[in-house]
């Protein structure tokens, strides 16, 4: 890329290339409908969504009788879009759950992937509608699949440490693994200080610049995934790290167009996601084994869930995380406040000593003699249980 060029401007222009191959092999209204939602998306969603679009019309042409005789995009006519019935969208929502692609890969969707393709659709459809194409919006005749929320994967406070430990020392690697391993390990700490210290998207680290770091009021510029650009702050464990790396990242030569990149692969490029993922991986498989699905995002989850943990304000880990929708931070983190509302039960009392009951006799009052030999004992119902302390926070 060039070097008067940022990162965010040089993938929007990649996926925008990306979009205009895909639309190439889609119906003209699909083309139409990305135009109708530039204003509104990203260049990565509206990717996403041609591809989504383009599997349903694959279905459509390979896995019905009525469209298989349609060879070329420009065939699906308005006359034809009408034509697709409810019916053939819940063979597709079927077909989801398993299909080979074309190029003979088996694939197969879960709950949000089939979600969002459905949604796609709808999107489509709506469009369709509105624009007088097709005489229905079927699409609504179709329900989307349920939606089962899954507990937060996370690091716990030791795992954490494991896996800052292994990245600082290079134990349990492969030893292909500590070849590179003294080349990177200081990078490697960094980037996994970063994502626990902040809670920011790989997506965001990986667009990261030297300029944009202020180390006097401990803050660096993020651009978010949405393209608006904020200002967040780091502790003082992330700014020692950082200023820890900083040295040996001005020894390296970047190639050009990457020079204002924080993070520089051994190819002395930008760090992609990919490689940041793999990363963390290694990291992660070391620290915690059993959790085989950890990843940058599972990093982030757990600065959110530390963060909530210490604070209790759901509006503070939102703002924080960047999320538009504070519902979308309190479905994530559903299980803290669950936590919290429990310890407030145990809290909770209604009368000093509970009121012996009306048939009941007073307890016999213990004699001088026992008083001073041993304690009276307590009866059971006036034993409570005493709740538990906060643990402290990291």
């Amino acid at each position: 890329m060039a070097g008067d060029v940022s990162y965010q401007e040089s993938l929007r222009r990649e996926r925008t290339a990306l979009l205009r191959q895909v639309l190439k092999e889609l119906p003209p209204a699909c083309s139409a409908f990305m135009l109708a939602i530039d204003q509104t998306t990203q260049p990565l969603t509206r990717l996403n969504y041609a591809r989504d679009l383009k599997l349903f019309f694959h279905f459509l042409q390979t896995e019905t009788t009525e469209f298989g005789f349609i060879a070329s995009p420009d065939q699906w006519d308005a006359a034809q879009l009408s034509r697709i019935t409810a019916s053939h969208i819940e063979r597709y929502a079927e077909y989801l759950n398993f299909y080979i692609t074309q190029d003979d890969r088996e694939f197969a969707n879960g709950e949000l992937s089939k979600m969002r393709k459905l949604c796609t659709l709808r999107s489509f459809y709506k469009y369709l509608f509105k624009h007088g194409l097709i005489p229905a919006n079927v699409s609504l005749l179709v329900d989307l699949p349920k939606r089962h929320e899954k507990p937060i994967l996370r690091l716990e406070i030791d795992e954490m440490a494991r896996m800052l430990d292994m990245a600082e020392s290079g134990d349990a690697l492969t030893h292909r693994q500590q070849a590179y391993h003294q080349r990177t390990k200081v990078r490697d700490l960094t980037i996994l200080t970063l994502f626990l210290g902040t809670g920011i998207r790989v997506s965001e680290l990986v667009g990261l610049n030297i300029s944009d770091l202020d180390f006097e009021n401990q803050a660096f510029l993020v651009t978010r995934k949405g393209g608006d650009q904020v200002i967040l702050y780091f502790p003082q464990e992330v700014a020692a790290q950082l200023e820890a790396y900083m040295p040996l990242r001005q020894q390296q030569q970047p190639l050009p167009g990457h020079e204002d990149a924080l993070f520089l692969s051994l190819q002395n490029k930008r760090m992609g996601v990919r490689a940041v993922e793999y990363m963390v991986k290694k990291y992660a498989l070391q620290a915690a084994p059993l959790k085989t699905r950890l990843s940058p995002h599972k990093l982030r989850s757990t600065f959110g869930t530390n963060l909530y943990q210490a604070t209790g304000d759901i509006y503070l880990v939102a703002d924080v995380l960047g999320h538009s929708d504070v519902n979308t931070t309190r479905r994530h983190y559903a299980a803290m406040s669950d936590d919290r509302r429990r310890m407030a039960a145990k809290n909770v009392v209604l009368r000093e000593e509970p009121a012996p009951a009306a048939s009941e006799e007073p307890p016999a009052q213990p004699s001088s003699e026992q008083s001073l030999e041993q304690p009276a004992e307590q009866p059971l119902e006036q034993i409570t249980e005493q709740p538990p302390e906060q643990a402290s926070q990291q």
